[in-house]
């Protein structure tokens, strides 16, 4: 696309660039009604629309995991090792589930439930905090440390660690597309900070580490890079899918202080309200699969060996499932049908009910303190090819 006018169909997924175009979801809405699975010029096939998305990820018979998931994996570089840390992520049947089934239960609905007066706690100090009436950075002040706060209790990691993890969370991110020397240096830190971490003493600990050391897939234990990959995947994930829910949702709702307001009058609206900003916002640009033999999508052919990018802010704005408000914020919108923002099938996010209750008790405690926040400025972007995350945000707070 690079800079070509409505009607250039030229994508270059590899580029982060490409998902902060001003016109993005112009251009999005165009691939869904021309070209809904598109060749892309970085040799990658795009899918736009919601059934096509729900499709390829309901299927790893036909489109697996285990030759990269992210549009720049290493898997997925013909001139590299390959090589890189255990993940789920990576994961293809019966393995993945296997694997997913150690923490499983620890991330239900009803598990997460139990954690609500922790969160609370959490979110009304890193409030309390945040000075009234002046510029402040929304999210480094809470959007960035509230998650952080609660996925590091969760994996036991207390004190002063806590306040690193955000950068080398940050470091992660971006390294998904580039690794330059400086990121290369904060992932060797969390690499050595969690084999410590998993080095230390299992006994009488209650954290989900404790459980990742004692609990067997198949007839064996973990091993200490497995520990390890799952400590990594879960930091990152737990982290980074909040942070952006929380920011965008905080932007979505002070750009339309109707909807904010409609929210203020009706807090019972609120976990709907999450699920709406979770469909706006989406905060995964995209995940992938590779076909793994010749095969049709939508009636289009797709060559065994193609890399297949499933854009998930377009499959969540598809008018032919939303309907004709589908580009609009709207914090009353049904929950049928339901958004792809944490995926869909085996590969749905693990955390999602975690982020889901972050966000409602965030914005009840934000919105009960600071019903007319508003934005000082624009917010800065990330980017990345992986999350659509702010990575600052000026707003003051006002009572």
């Amino acid at each position: 696309m690079d800079g070509g006018g409505r009607g250039d169909l030229t994508l270059r997924l590899g580029e982060p660039g490409f998902f902060l175009r001003p016109d993005y979801h112009d251009v999005l809405q165009q691939l869904r009604r021309q070209s809904p699975v598109h060749p892309t010029a970085d040799g990658m096939v795009a899918l736009s629309r919601y059934e096509d998305v729900r499709e390829v990820s309901r299927d790893p018979a036909r489109f697996v995991s285990g030759r990269g998931v992210l549009v720049n994996d290493p898997l997925r570089d013909p001139e590299g090792t390959g090589q890189q840390a255990f993940s789920i992520l990576h994961l293809d049947p019966p393995m993945h589930a296997a694997y997913r089934s150690v923490v499983n239960r620890e991330f239900t609905p009803r598990a997460v439930a139990r954690l609500e007066g922790r969160i609370r706690t959490v979110v009304r100090r890193a409030i309390d905090d945040v000075p009234a009436d002046e510029p402040v950075d929304l999210v480094g002040a809470l959007a960035a440390p509230i998650p952080i706060a609660v996925i590091s209790e969760i994996l036991g990691v207390t004190g002063p660690d806590r306040g690193q993890v955000r950068h080398w969370s940050d470091a992660v991110i971006e390294s998904t597309d580039r690794t330059s020397g400086e990121q290369a240096e904060q992932l060797g830190q969390l690499v050595r900070f969690l084999l410590g971490h998993v080095e230390s003493p299992a006994a009488g600990r209650v954290d989900l580490l404790g459980l990742l050391k004692t609990t067997p897939v198949g007839d064996r234990l973990l091993d200490q890079s497995e520990i390890m990959g799952f400590c990594l995947t879960l930091l990152v994930a737990g982290n980074e899918t909040t942070r952006t829910l929380i920011s965008g949702g905080a932007e979505a709702l002070a750009r339309h202080p109707e909807q904010r307001s409609t929210l203020v009058g009706t807090p019972s609206l609120m976990a709907g309200a999450v699920e709406e900003m979770l469909r706006w916002v989406t905060p995964i640009q995209a995940f992938g699969r590779t076909a793994v033999a010749d095969t049709h999508i939508a009636g289009c052919p797709v060559p065994a060996g193609a890399f297949v990018v499933m854009l998930y802010a377009s499959a969540n704005r598809d008018e032919s499932v939303f309907g004709p408000t589908a580009d609009r914020f709207d914090v009353r919108r049904p929950s049928s049908p339901v958004h792809l923002a944490f995926g869909f099938g085996e590969h749905s996010c693990l955390g999602a009910s975690l982020a889901r209750l972050e966000a409602r008790i965030f914005f009840e405690e934000l919105l009960a303190s600071y019903p007319s926040y508003r934005l000082l400025g624009e917010p800065t972007y990330t980017r990345s090819t992986l999350v659509n995350g702010a990575r600052t945000m000026p707003v003051v707070l006002e009572p």
